[in-house]
C-alpha cells in the first residue's frame, strides 16, 4: 500500500496516465492525493475526472480555484475567460454527476503528517483552525443551496482574514486563502493581483509560506497553484520553511510530480520527485531528489 500526492493536473489527462503507470497505481491498493486544480487549461477535462471518479476512494481531491470556476461556469454566475477549456465538461453527457463530485470534494486534508491545501495557508492559521475552516466550506457546498452559496464566493474582498468574518465574506476570504494565495504581509493582508515567482513579491509582502510569524511552520504543508514558483529552483528555500511545491506546470509544457508519503519522514525533507514530461514531444520520465 502507497499513498502519493500529485500536483495540479488541469485536464492533462495523457500525463496523468503516464504518471501513474510509473508509480505503478493500483487503486485497489493504494491511495493518491490531487492538490487541486484537476481541469481547465488542458485538452482532456473529462477524461481526466472520468477516471478520478472511476478510482472512487482511492483519488482523495482537494479543490483548486479552476474547479470552482467551472462550478460558477456551470451555475451561470462566471462567464469563461481566454484559455479556458471547459467546454467537453459543459457539454458532458455526465454532467450533473460531474457537478455532485466537484463540489463535494475537500479543500484541505491533514494526512500522513501533512497538511494539503491547493494554494497556501494564512499565516495566523494553525492547523486545526484550516481544518475547520475548510469544513465550514465544504459542508456549505454540499448543501441543497450550495448554488446560492456559490453564487457570491467569487472575489478579491476582504483581503485580510478576521475571524469575527461572517457570511460571504468570511466564506469568500476563507476560499482564497485555500485556493489563490501566494503573497500576504506580515499583518495578514493578502495581495492578489501579483502572479510569477516568489521574487515578484510587492514591498511588504512575503511568498505566504515565507510570513515570519506562520502558525503552520511546525508542520509540513503541501500545495501547489503556483507554478511560477518552481520548486526546483527555491528548493532548499521551501525545504526551510516546511513546505512542498507540487505544480510544476505540466498544462504549461512542464511536468506532472507526484510524492511519495511515509508516515516516518518529514515529506518536505526526504522524498523523492516523481515527474512525468508534459510536453507532447517528450514523455521521459524523469526523478530526481
Amino acid at each position: 500500500m502507497a499513498s502519493y500526492m500529485i500536483g495540479d493536473i488541469q485536464g492533462c489527462d495523457a500525463p496523468l496516465e503516464k504518471l501513474l503507470q510509473t508509480i505503478d497505481f493500483s487503486p485497489s491498493r493504494d491511495t493518491i492525493y490531487l492538490l487541486g486544480d484537476l481541469i481547465n487549461r488542458g485538452p482532456e477535462n473529462l477524461a481526466t475526472l472520468n477516471r478520478l471518479i472511476k478510482y472512487g476512494t482511492s483519488a482523495v481531491c482537494l479543490l483548486g480555484n479552476h474547479d470552482l470556476h467551472f462550478l460558477g461556469i456551470e451555475r451561470g454566475f462566471r462567464g469563461q475567460r481566454s484559455g479556458d477549456t471547459l467546454a467537453d465538461l459543459l457539454s458532458a453527457p455526465n454532467k450533473e454527476e460531474i457537478v455532485a463530485w466537484i463540489r463535494t470534494r475537500s479543500l484541505a486534508i491533514f494526512k500522513h503528517n501533512c497538511l494539503m491545501v491547493h494554494a497556501g495557508v494564512h499565516p495566523q492559521w494553525s492547523v486545526l483552525q484550516t481544518l475547520r475552516l475548510a469544513r465550514e466550506l465544504e459542508s456549505a457546498l454540499q448543501a441543497s443551496d450550495w448554488a446560492d452559496f456559490l453564487k457570491d464566493l467569487f472575489g478579491n474582498h476582504p483581503d485580510q482574514w478576521h475571524e469575527q468574518l461572517i457570511g460571504a465574506e468570511r466564506a469568500r476570504a476563507t476560499v482564497n486563502i485555500l485556493t489563490r494565495i501566494r503573497f500576504c504581509s506580515e499583518l495578514g493582508t493578502m495581495e492578489f493581483g501579483t502572479k510569477g515567482p516568489a521574487s515578484n513579491a510587492p514591498e511588504g509582502f512575503y511568498p505566504w509560506f515565507a510570513v515570519p510569524s506562520r502558525q503552520t511552520k511546525h508542520v509540513t504543508v503541501a500545495f501547489g497553484h503556483w507554478s511560477a514558483l518552481n520548486p526546483e529552483h527555491y528548493l532548499q528555500t521551501l525545504q526551510d520553511y516546511n513546505v512542498l511545491s507540487l505544480d510544476t506546470g505540466c498544462v504549461w509544457g512542464g511536468c506532472l510530480s507526484a510524492v511519495q508519503l511515509n508516515e516516518a519522514q518529514n515529506p518536505a525533507h526526504s522524498y523523492q520527485h516523481i515527474q512525468v514530461k508534459c510536453a507532447k514531444s517528450d514523455m521521459s520520465i524523469n526523478r530526481s531528489l
